[in-house]
């Protein structure tokens, strides 16, 4: 957050350190309630909670309301079903499945057999399908019949076993692809509803992987992070412990399952407390508030896009009378998270940061506007904000060889200490399925010889008082629509244009937005011109839509050949104003499935305002 921005807000008065820490003390008792060698899993608190609350509502999805009793039945029958086709504990099942209850029922029955679920993104087909389904080592996958066109979409699919589940929402007409079980169904609902025995994944370890959620990296396709039933029911127990969070409580779920924080945070959270869920099968605008005010949502978890679609809707009458009490998420901008509480009333706002494969992370308990989370005594935390020279791309070391720590108000690399030791779990670093990536996020040596920290790829600044700011990514991913896209990945997909001699892949600030927007800057070959509706098509066939770049720039420059990243930082400051960038400039519309020439019509039309120019923070 810049000084500008920290200046048009409300003075608040930061709570006493005391306080913030009184609290934290508190989730870190939590956290640790679970050890690393317990024979305790997923399954098994999923249990505890359905014998303690088993009539109470736990999904409540487009007018139907399943209790923990009545996902638990179904979870068993699917955990009996997957035992019959063979899969065992230590298995890989892969999961492709939008927002619905079978999504639950199929995961909690794949963790009672002790399987280990690898959560797919419902958006993605071809490479970056076969890439999923082979770093994760996947011996089967369920898939939703809402899903079915990913796998027509690819050639080659693996010699796995592919069980389709329906949905009556999206039926899929014609043959099915080839491999796909479409009895699989008709097999679930003859099978047993009665408890799954628990001696098939009794020897299992709490510090044991139950989830792979993908996490896109600094380069290349995502890489499939490891979670241990450990740290999935540390996270409902710290948050329990932070919101407070209680049977009482609603639950809305309305960000994808296959992301980090709807899979973690929110399911982990909401049966620790044996509280409901409201699930949504896509965010909508529309029909938010009504389905906060229908059922008594009290719990919300954000990404800072969503509260920005509705803070653009209309004022309507008596919109600050609802249940919402409290939200939890990223990526809230200080002007939006001043209006969201100006608009909608006095809502705790619990912004964090973090990652899926992080070993350390923050939260602003405080509701203080703008910080992600504050550290009030350093010694007490394993993060620490490391100088980092944006320019050079590198870490200052000190006369000894050492990474600096950063002064109050300098921007620096957030890093997690690595805590390894048997009987303790946090602090750990989980890790990918390939061990490569893995050790790519670990530096060593960093503040003393023989330490290892977790490196997150995130500049933040903190200030006088202890309060953390989110300031960038570095290296060559940037967010955007809270999801990181690698250039690497973009670049590679759409190398292949016709007629293209070179493309850079870069993110750049947009007023208003968290993250950054993608852009390309393309160079062409002699006598080729280019074709912005082509250039549309080929994003639109290969990329998720939050991965195409939203401008372009069309250069006639050779040095764009330069992979320094000075020179990236260039193109980046630069932007799309059209006076700094003499190059031609287009712009990403949805509507005419085009690429247009910049303008201030197009750009208003888009939802995006004009460049301000990059800053830090």
């Amino acid at each position: 957050m810049s000084l500008a921005q920290r200046a048009s807000l409300p003075v608040t008065a930061p709570v006493p350190r005391e306080h913030t820490q009184a609290l934290l003390d508190r989730r870190a008792i939590a956290s640790a309630q679970i050890k690393p060698r317990d024979l305790y899993t997923l399954a098994d608190r999923f249990e505890e909670q359905v014998r303690e609350h088993g009539q109470r509502p736990f999904l409540i999805y487009a007018g139907q309301s399943l209790s923990y009793a009545q996902v638990d039945a179904q979870a068993n029958q699917m955990a009996h079903t997957f035992y019959a086709k063979g899969l065992r504990a230590g298995d890989v099942c892969a999961l492709a499945m939008e927002n619905r209850p079978a999504f639950f029922c199929t995961w909690f029955g794949l963790v009672k057999l002790g399987v280990v679920v690898a959560f797919i993104n419902t958006q993605v087909s071809g490479r970056a399908l076969l890439h999923a389904l082979d770093t994760t080592a996947a011996k089967a996958m369920v898939v939703g019949e809402e899903c079915l066109a990913n796998l027509q979409a690819t050639d080659n699919l693996p010699n796995l076993a592919y069980w389709l589940l329906p949905d009556a929402e999206t039926p899929w007409s014609g043959p099915l692809p080839k491999g796909v079980d479409g009895h699989f169904a008709a097999r679930l609902h003859s099978a047993p509803a009665t408890t799954f025995p628990r001696e098939m994944r009794a020897a299992i370890e709490a510090q044991a992987t139950t989830l792979l959620i993908f996490t896109s990296g600094t380069t290349g396709l995502p890489k499939a992070a490891r979670y241990s039933h450990m740290r999935w029911m540390s996270s409902g127990d710290v948050m329990e412990v932070t919101l407070p969070a209680t049977c009482e409580d609603v639950f809305y779920c309305c960000l994808p399952l296959y992301h980090g924080a709807a899979a973690t945070s929110v399911t982990s959270t909401a049966l620790r407390a044996g509280a409901s869920i409201v699930v949504r099968r896509k965010f909508s605008v529309r029909e938010f508030w009504k389905d906060v005010r229908q059922h008594r949502i009290s719990v919300f978890q954000y990404i800072g896009e969503i509260c920005r679609y509705l803070l653009n809707q209309p004022v309507v009458a008596g919109e600050r009378e609802h249940s919402l009490r409290c939200m939890l998420g990223a990526g809230l901008t200080p002007e939006s998270w001043q209006r969201w509480v100006e608009r909608f009333g006095p809502i705790q706002i619990f912004e964090g940061w973090g990652a899926t494969e992080a070993n350390a992370n923050l939260i602003n308990v405080d509701n203080y506007p703008g910080s992600c989370g504050r550290v009030p005594d350093w010694k007490r935390t394993n993060l620490r904000l490391v100088r980092y020279d944006v320019e050079n791309d590198c870490h200052p070391r000190d006369e000894h060889g050492f990474y600096q720590l950063c002064e109050v108000g300098e921007v620096g690399e957030a890093m997690g200490f690595i805590v390894d030791h048997p009987d303790i779990g946090g602090g750990r670093f989980e890790g990918y399925t390939s061990a490569e990536a893995s050790e790519s996020k670990i530096r060593r040596n960093v503040l003393r010889e023989g330490d290892a920290y977790w490196s997150s790829g995130d500049l933040l600044r903190q200030d006088a008082d202890g309060y953390c700011y989110f300031v960038d990514r570095i290296g060559d991913t940037y967010r955007w629509k809270s999801e990181n896209v690698s250039t690497q990945e973009v670049a590679d997909a759409l190398g292949d244009f016709p007629g293209l001699e070179l493309i850079n892949i870069y993110g750049v600030l947009v007023p208003g937005h968290e993250g950054r927007a993608g852009m390309a800057a393309v160079l062409m070959q002699a006598g080729q011109g280019f074709d912005p509706e082509a250039f549309y098509a080929l994003t639109d066939s290969c990329l998720p839509r939050y991965a195409a770049p939203v401008f372009v720039r069309v250069s006639a420059a050779a040095d764009l050949t330069s992979t320094f990243k000075l020179r990236k930082v260039d193109l980046q400051r630069q932007g799309y104003c059209p006076d700094a960038c003499k190059d031609p400039l287009f712009i990403r519309d949805e509507q005419a499935r085009t690429y247009l020439p910049y303008s201030a019509e197009v750009l208003q039309r888009a939802g995006l305002a004009p460049f301000a120019g990059a800053h830090h923070g």
